[in-house]
């Protein structure tokens, strides 16, 4: 499968008159294209395309890390020019270096609340029941344990009351 598709990528790029111009290659081993603007055969105008040849040229095995952030900002055209070399190694050394300063923060931040344990009093005790406006507030509190009626119960003993309500 892979001869047969040489074979036609070859036919294609001698026929659609496209010109990759190769920008660069990154650590990874990725190569990255740039076509320019051109007219098909067809007097189509195609826009001009970046490309990216994988190192790995597995989809399956592709991850989201496996393009520099730089470069992946040119492909989407959200900048203009191919990063460098340079940019890339300079823009590597300011992250580890936030890597290790997020670190001795949190390092510092985490033995700091140690010390400021040792150093506060433990907070006190205190012994709240209730709310003010509870009916039993001050009082002593009904019980959780639920109650039975059902060693009393006599069928038919109850009657209801006599009520105004009931008579008019």
């Amino acid at each position: 499968m892979g001869w047969w598709r040489g074979l036609l990528r070859s036919v294609w790029g001698s026929l659609s008159k496209e010109v990759r111009e190769h920008v660069g290659t990154d650590h990874l081993g990725n190569k990255y294209y740039f076509i320019a603007e051109y007219k098909n055969w067809r007097g189509q105008t195609i826009r001009e395309k970046r490309i990216i040849e994988a190192a790995n040229r597995k989809e399956l095995d592709y991850e989201a890390g496996d393009i520099p952030t730089e470069w992946e900002a040119w492909i989407r055209r959200t900048r203009k020019t191919p990063p460098t070399m340079e940019e890339i190694l300079k823009n590597e050394k300011y992250r580890e270096e936030i890597k290790i300063k997020s670190k001795d923060f949190y390092e510092k931040d985490r033995l700091g609340k140690e010390a400021s344990k040792e150093l506060l009093p433990p907070p006190a005790a205190t012994q709240i029941k209730g709310h003010a406006a509870a009916p039993y507030f001050g009082k002593e509190e009904p019980s959780g344990a639920p109650t039975s009626t059902g060693q009393t119960f006599q069928p038919g003993s109850w009657m209801p009351e006599d009520d105004k309500r009931q008579n008019q």
